[in-house]
């Protein structure tokens, strides 16, 4: 697990990051590989440092969302031509998103490229937060932000993997439940890749 000191963590969760062989497999099936038609995205895995133990930070988007409404989701989205890296944009999509100051995230590194199934390649932005936290929520994307117990969120036990087919291909999604929220998708597909650098352990069930 990681050390008990914020420091020391956020050294030793850069050097997993950093030295994170990715394999290919991750939670959800089949790994989609990005071609040259998918937009590039961004999003900000915020993990939030207490004495209690950490926390990884999620939003519930809004119901009134044209797309992906109610689900929760790591706050971030397309990259911009104004970004000057896909770290600039998951910063500038966090403060626009939630109003969370770039000047209170410690980046600790990226993982590897997550293709979603609606062509958008989304670089995920590892980063740590240190309470007390002075977030505002955007009302027209944002429902809600909680936070969830880092170990709970990157046991593979606690998720279930679900059959899905979409345009002939068939597949497999993760997903958790905790609380009265549902963690899927490409979060619960993001977390595990998190789970897989950090070296944590568990397998999720078959449903």
């Amino acid at each position: 697990m990681w050390p008990a000191e914020m420091v020391e963590a956020q050294a030793w969760i850069r050097q997993r990051l950093a030295g994170f062989e990715f394999d290919g497999r991750a939670g959800d099936i089949p790994w989609r590989v990005a071609g040259a038609k998918q937009r590039p995205a961004a999003v900000l895995v915020p993990l939030v440092w207490h004495d209690s133990g950490p926390t990884v930070l999620l939003t519930r988007r809004t119901e009134s969302l044209s797309t992906h409404a109610g689900q929760v989701s790591f706050p971030g989205g397309k990259v911009d031509a104004t970004d000057n890296s896909v770290i600039a944009a998951a910063l500038r999509e966090a403060h626009e998103e939630i109003g969370l100051a770039a000047d209170g995230v410690t980046v600790l590194g990226t993982l590897p490229q997550y293709v979603t199934i609606t062509d958008f390649v989304v670089t995920p932005v590892v980063a740590m937060l240190q309470p007390p936290l002075q977030l505002r929520p955007e009302p027209g994307e944002v429902a809600e932000v909680f936070e969830v117990p880092l170990a709970l969120a990157l046991d593979g036990r606690q998720y279930e993997r679900h059959s899905y087919e979409r345009d002939g291909v068939r597949g497999q999604y993760l997903a958790m439940q905790w609380q009265h929220y549902t963690i899927w998708g490409a979060t619960a597909a993001m977390l595990r890749l998190l789970a897989q650098a950090l070296g944590q352990h568990g397998e999720a069930s078959q449903r």
